[in-house]
């Protein structure tokens, strides 16, 4: 699955590294920032999706499709779909504009709007990546597990990055008996979920 990227993937992944990093120094810009995972998060996403049961995969804050892309890899080994969330109508386009630029259109399902009040229409759900508002993970989370399969595995970044704003969640979960669930001390921190 990594040592044979499609150059067409490896080529955008490369554009929105490069994007990310100017619009980072560039402070001056309105442009809202993308926030890209490192590119070691987007192989753990991708190692733990391929592992995950046979079900509906889902990603809830797409931003311009970097880590959409590391999991496209993994839908493509598998023969699945990602249905990606993204509320911010300008990053849904540029993450478009990715999906056709690396040609993974075909393995991807874009959904524009509040994820908070459109993951009640799945079920049977396999993967799910929370990487959004750090508001939202907890209902994303209450809205995600009582439809996921048993052995179902949702991941939240920024465990470690945000620990202070994420710890009542992150405390919540570890106390809750549907799920099995660490703090993987990798890019910005992945709160691990499996569903039992």
């Amino acid at each position: 699955m990594f040592n044979n990227i499609p150059k067409s993937i490896q080529d955008r992944m490369d554009w929105l590294r490069k994007k990310d990093s100017t619009d980072r120094l560039d402070r001056s810009t309105k442009v809202k920032r993308l926030r890209q995972i490192p590119a070691e998060t987007g192989k753990f996403l991708a190692m733990m999706a391929i592992g995950a049961p046979k079900g509906t995969f889902l990603e809830v804050g797409t931003s311009g499709g970097y880590s959409t892309l590391w999991l496209s890899l993994a839908c493509r080994e598998i023969g699945t779909k990602l249905h990606t969330h993204e509320i911010d109508e300008d990053k849904f386009n540029l993450a478009a504009q990715t999906f056709k630029a690396a040609e993974v259109t075909d393995m991807i399902v874009q959904v524009l709007g509040d994820a908070t009040k459109n993951l009640s229409a799945y079920n049977e759900i396999a993967f799910c990546f929370l990487d959004t508002d750090k508001e939202f993970y907890q209902s994303c989370y209450d809205t995600v597990i009582p439809r996921m399969c048993s052995g179902g595995i949702l991941i939240a970044d920024n465990a470690i990055s945000h620990q202070e704003e994420l710890q009542p969640f992150i405390d919540r979960v570890h106390l809750d008996d549907r799920v099995d669930a660490l703090v993987v001390p990798i890019g910005m921190g992945e709160l691990v979920c499996r569903k039992i």
